[in-house]
């Protein structure tokens, strides 16, 4: 009886997290970060209001999903006519295209806290498949009785894939490439 109860014991701890577990993307600590060359340096700025949910099967990465929202009037450059100007139709228009999106299609591990996920991103009503290299940075309780979790993840796209065209305007001080860097924190739901 002992070897069986160590063995079902052994078993759960072996299996705690063989399941699929579920996080809500918390919009107030989570950021999508970009920069994008400005005439001869870069300019740099964040969307703040990242919402959506994450699905991440710890054992095995591969078993993971994500699907993301970006509310695009939610950019902050730290300069507000630049983020007015940005959200005009000449670049986001976030009046027609308020918001971004990633749905994940695949995930493939590299080992059990890195890996890369593909999937459909949709960027001023054009969407095209990417693949976001990414690391699971942790799990733990916070301050408030919950489970987090956190990850960051590092892409770059170009501008003229979606629709731009600003960077083929003559002497256009705006570059094609956006470097993005995501740093997401899930609450785990109940």
């Amino acid at each position: 009886m002992k070897k069986l109860v160590l063995a079902l014991g052994f078993f759960v701890a072996a299996n705690a997290y063989a399941a699929t577990e579920t996080y809500n993307i918390d919009a107030g600590h989570s950021f999508a970060n970009f920069s994008i060359r400005h005439v001869v340096a870069k300019t740099t700025g964040s969307f703040n209001d990242v919402t959506g949910v994450i699905k991440i099967d710890r054992e095995n990465l591969a078993n993971s999903s994500v699907n993301a929202k970006i509310a695009v009037a939610s950019i902050s450059t730290r300069h507000a006519k630049r983020d007015e100007h940005i959200q005009k139709p000449d670049y986001l228009d976030a009046a027609k295209f308020g918001e971004i999106t990633f749905v994940s299609t695949k995930v493939e591990a590299k080992n059990a806290t890195e890996g890369v996920m593909t999937g459909q991103f949709t960027l001023h009503g054009v969407t095209k498949e990417i693949a976001i290299p990414f690391k699971v940075l942790g799990f733990g309780a916070d301050p408030w009785g919950g489970q987090r979790s956190g990850f960051e993840g590092h892409t770059t796209i170009k501008a003229s894939d979606y629709g731009f065209t600003w960077m083929q305007k003559p002497n256009s001080p705006v570059g094609d490439d956006i470097e993005v860097t995501l740093l997401i924190e899930g609450v785990k739901a109940k």
